[in-house]
């Protein structure tokens, strides 16, 4: 018999109806499962209430566990003799969302309509899991049991989880504080089941099996795995994965979790997508259908007048149930035009009738002008490509559903999914609602972005003739100086007695299309300290410069010097005398211009555009969801969060929709790229819009605050195969590492040509530019920076506006500082990477110390065969590594990698460092931790030049054999060397080669502990390091 069960623990509910008649109710939660109910305990008069009680239900068939549903039913108590009831709300969990105890969280599942004409709202608390132990048992064996009193003989038969059972391992996590407003509501949690009617024998039994077995072994955990293999079909079974063969271990909540979920193109299951044949293939395939209602506010024609004055500012409000979405007023006009569409999720309906309001706008109260309703039952469906719902004239009904004698409104009203065309521009009921609608609605969808072409503008100084000086009695001290918006270059200063100057310098500058900065150049004389004058200046319209793609020469060209005076560009006067400066200006099209790090850099193409190469596939991502998010903000004395998702590839940013007050919003949007190297990452976050405060439109000062990022490098993807995971969102806060939640995405790589992918890898990684003339490591960390604060600036500006620290979170802006923790992160990877050529060397020593005398014996065998058929070295060593490669094809990734924290030292590192991570540059702390700091930096410092010191002294050694330093140590090498050259002329090399190889292995008992004598020799060589101060 088997003993999977499913554990349902009812934690609280929130904001429920009140129905008692006096503004609260008598709550209480029934659990239907698999033939099997159980009822909570009433708590009288709480809209809040807290229960922290748990239920075991027995599960009959472990396969069929998948296509079984929990119903959780919140009922009103009205009379508790009679026990009638009224409902308050439901909650249906399919199967599929049953995780084993170490992934369950507390889920607040929104309470659904019990009925029909039933009335529902708030939220309930449910934490359900699997467990397979034989020691719990199911919480009754019969039918619903009665509700009994604390202090009835019943209630005796109630004991806590702690007096038979150990608790399972649990997981440390951060304790949030209650938000909610509810204060001295939590009781103690409990159990409820029956005792066993075993006798004593049986009991003494199974407490002897407690002692002798720990409480949930690695037994009873592979056999609830059997149980949860059985569901590993459905959408939300999350099992963690492991990046790679090797990769560091994390813990189970921070890994990969792979799902099974039902996209529009069908089920994925392992990669695949298996499509029903009843389905129709829809161009969304990789997010789930989503059903809205779609309603379109074209115009109205013939109003009635409203006013005595005969005016009428009209608007119109669509209202289904508790959602109201309203068009903007027009003044004073019966004919107005809004063409707005509205978009309602069918999984939130809550009436059955929609309603179109006519408005007019009034200093105190709207009147009403007219109503339209529809029945929602006699909707039509539109499924793309079918062509447009044409919109139709509605006759104006008056309160009482009369038709009036004047007034039309032109609406079309369809049922559609996120693939219609309207759904971007539309306003949404899941991100306007239940916040203030005077939020702009740009702030709120979705979009796409396209960055801005950047440049390199190459700048050559070469010098200046003819400067008219100020000051005749002085040696003028003449420098250029060269800006482009922010972004300032000056040249070094020189003495110019004739009033000629040399300087024959370059300069690089970032520039964006449109060009609508213009490269301004002064040329100033230094007369003091901090003080210059301007001699003259030059304004150069960047829309002229010359581009190249490649390092052909450039022509220099003369400028007159203008007016220092002079504010705008103006036409060169011919004048018979003017200063003058020699340029040499062009835009470097050859480059790629970098506004990410090389390591995850999303686009590795030139600017110009004639050096692309056609692209090798296409990426598609759906953003599917978001799942248990940590509250970002307070509304209504509660935690929550109004998040978007943006996600960059290349050239194209993209935005999701911002969904409003919710921890667990559902995006389910799909995009697209061109891929044109696979070397390239998809970098994808999640934030909380700071625009939206508590009760409506924020004043905007505040940050967008990053919730997590996920990264995924497309040469780690299969082509074809559909990735469906769980990421974890991990963000490094001053405080310490958090998982703030998970985001669920679906991607496919696709490749239009293998064979074009395959020659990318024979190809340099950056364009030929960086390698023909290169840049400098602190160019690009310069231009970097100024490349990412032109994005960001231009991204600012757009509506919805991707905010500068939205952009800089993206693309890692400050990646380049300082932290403690980076570089023991970057250390140990180091090791890791030498840990091969570790092993091989440990493995030699055993073979040395004859540890496996079998093992060296075939060692010695097959080194006397290699060094006397030299010809199978190479071949066995190719060979070797393929057989290598071929092993490693049964562990190699099949999964895409994710954040790791061990690997990223984020889970061990102290709060010290964290905060050093987070300080500002310059610091901004205080003096004495400052001081700290930089003792604790040169402690570290001190140990690298320790051992980049002894790295100096055997290199020194080596130069020394033969540089007569040690006149007695170069003899001495000389004539081992006369030796040596009579003794590989006369013995075959061969041989010798052998002879060294049986001498090195040779068997411990002719071994002496002492170093041998070359070795004495080498360290007896001076170094440099007598003549270090």
């Amino acid at each position: 018999m088997s003993n999977l069960k499913l554990a349902v623990e009812v934690v609280r509910a929130h904001n429920l109806l009140p129905k008692d008649g006096q503004g609260s109710a008598n709550a209480c939660v029934e659990l239907h499962f698999d033939d099997q109910k159980f009822r909570t305990t009433v708590k009288e008069k709480d809209l809040d209430p807290f229960w922290n009680e748990t239920f075991y239900f027995n599960v009959s068939n472990a396969i069929e566990l998948q296509n079984l549903t929990l119903e959780a039913y919140v009922y009103n108590i009205n009379n508790k003799a009679t026990n009638s009831k009224s409902s308050l709300g439901k909650v249906r969990i399919t199967g599929t969302s049953f995780v084993p105890y170490s992934d369950a969280v507390v889920f607040n599942y929104p309470l659904e309509r019990g009925g029909i004409f039933s009335r529902s709202r708030g939220e309930l608390g449910l934490k359900v899991y699997i467990i397979d132990d034989p020691r719990i048992t199911s919480s009754s064996a019969g039918p619903l049991p009665n509700m009994v009193p604390p202090n009835s003989s019943s209630y005796s038969s109630l004991h806590t989880i702690e007096e038979q059972l150990p608790l399972p391992p649990q997981r440390v996590e951060e304790v949030i504080p209650d938000i909610s407003g509810s204060r001295g509501k939590k009781g103690s949690r409990r159990t409820l089941y029956n005792v066993s009617n075993s006798n004593n024998e049986q009991q003494q039994q199974q407490q002897q099996q407690q002692q002798q077995q720990p409480p949930f072994s690695m037994q009873s955990h592979q056999t609830m795995q059997y149980g949860i293999d059985e569901m590993r079909g459905g959408p939300q079974v999350p099992p963690g994965v492991r990046m790679y063969p090797g990769s560091s271990s994390q813990p189970t909540d921070f890994m990969l979790k792979e799902t099974s979920p039902v996209l529009g193109g069908g089920q994925v299951v392992g990669g695949v997508v298996k499509r029903s044949e009843k389905k129709k293939s829809s161009v969304y395939d990789l997010v789930e259908p989503m059903q809205f209602l779609f309603v379109r506010v074209v115009k109205a024609a013939e109003l009635p007048s409203m006013d005595p004055m005969g005016s009428l500012d009209p608007y119109v409000e669509v209202r289904l149930g508790n959602y109201k979405g309203f068009t903007r007023h027009f003044e004073k006009t019966k004919n107005p035009e809004w063409n707005t569409v509205f978009t309602f999720s069918k999984d939130r309906l809550q009436a059955s009738v929609l309603e179109v309001v006519v408005m007019d706008k009034d200093l105190i109260k709207d009147d009403f002008v007219g109503i339209v309703r529809f029945d929602l039952n006699e909707i039509p469906m539109r499924v793309p490509p079918d062509s447009p719902l044409a919109p139709e004239w509605y006759r104006l009904e008056d309160e009482k559903g009369e038709k009036v004698k004047k007034g039309e409104l032109m609406l079309a009203v369809w049922m559609g999914t996120q693939a219609d065309e309207a759904f971007s521009d539309a306003w949404h009921s899941d991100t306007a609602s239940p916040v203030d609608g005077s939020i702009p609605l740009a702030h709120i969808r979705s979009k796409v972005y396209h960055s801005p072409r950047l440049w390199y503008v190459r700048v050559n100084v070469i010098e200046a003739q003819d400067l008219v000086l100020y000051e005749r009695n002085r040696l003028p001290n003449v420098h250029v100086k060269v800006q482009i918006g922010s972004q300032v270059w000056r040249t070094k200063a020189v003495q110019a007695q004739t009033g000629n100057a040399w300087w024959n310098e370059d300069m690089m500058f970032v520039a964006a299309e449109p060009f609508d900065d213009h490269l301004v150049l002064l040329v100033e004389d230094r007369v003091g300290p901090n003080k210059e004058e301007i001699l003259g200046k030059v304004f150069v319209p960047l829309a002229t410069v010359e581009r190249r793609a490649d390092d052909r020469i450039i022509h220099s060209k003369w400028f007159n010097l203008q007016k220092p005076n002079t504010t705008e560009v103006e036409e060169p006067k011919k004048d018979k005398f003017s200063s003058r400066v020699h340029l040499r200006i062009c835009l470097d099209g050859g480059y790629h211009v970098l506004d990410e790090s090389t390591h995850y850099s999303s686009d590795l193409r030139p600017t110009a555009k004639q050096l692309w190469k056609p692209p090798i596939g296409v990426l598609e991502l759906g953003i599917l969801n978001a799942d248990a998010l940590t509250p970002m903000k307070t509304r209504n004395n509660r935690g929550t969060s109004d998040t978007y998702c943006v996600a960059k590839y290349g050239l194209k940013w993209v935005r999701t929709r911002t969904i409003t007050d919710n921890l667990n919003p559902k995006y389910n949007e799909q995009y697209t790229w061109e891929v044109f190297d696979p070397s390239t990452v998809l970098t994808i976050g999640v934030f909380d819009n700071s625009l939206i405060g508590e009760k409506g439109p924020a004043n905007g000062n505040n940050k967008d605050v990053k919730i997590g990022k996920v990264r995924i490098r497309i040469s780690t993807l299969e082509t074809g195969r559909v990735y469906t995971h769980s990421y974890p969102l991990l963000v490094l806060h001053p405080s310490g590492l958090k998982k703030m939640g998970e985001l669920h995405l679906a991607i496919r790589f696709s490749c239009t040509s293998m064979l074009n992918m395959m020659s990318l890898y024979s190809r340099p990684l950056l364009p030929k530019m960086h390698y023909i003339r290169p840049l400098s490591v602190a160019q690009l960390d310069t231009l970097r920076y100024h490349a990412v604060n032109i994005l960001a600036a231009r991204l600012s500006r757009a509506e919805p506006p991707l905010r500068k620290e939205v952009v800089e979170y993206m693309t890692d802006a400050d990646s380049h500082l300082w932290s403690m923790r980076r570089s023991k992160a970057n250390f140990l990877r180091l090791m890791s990477v030498f840990n091969g050529i570790f092993s091989v060397g440990k493995w030699f020593g055993e073979i040395c110390v004859w540890k496996n005398p079998i093992t060296t014996v075939l060692v010695h065998i097959l080194f006397s065969m290699l060094i006397f058929v030299p010809e199978l070295i190479l071949p066995t060593l190719f060979l070797y590594m393929f057989l290598i490669g071929a092993w490693n094809h049964r562990f190699r990734a099949k999964y895409p990698p994710h954040m790791n924290i061990r690997l990223s030292c984020a889970d061990s590192a102290l709060p010290d460092e964290i905060d050093e991570e987070f300080d500002t540059f310059p610091s901004g702390r205080s003096f004495d931790l400052v001081r700290m700091r930089y003792d604790r930096l040169r402690s570290v410092a001190g140990r690298i030049q320790t051992v980049v010191g002894d790295v100096a002294s055997q290199g020194e050694r080596i130069q020394a054999v033969l540089s007569w330093r040690d006149p007695r140590a170069t003899v001495i090498f000389m004539a081992f060397c006369v030796v040596a050259a009579l003794v590989l002329y006369v013995v075959p090399l061969q041989l010798l080669i052998v002879a060294a190889g049986a001498y090195g292995m040779r068997h411990p008992k002719f071994r002496h502990r002492l170093p041998p004598v070359p070795v004495n020799f080498f360290r007896r060589l001076p170094a440099r390091t007598d003549s270090m101060l």
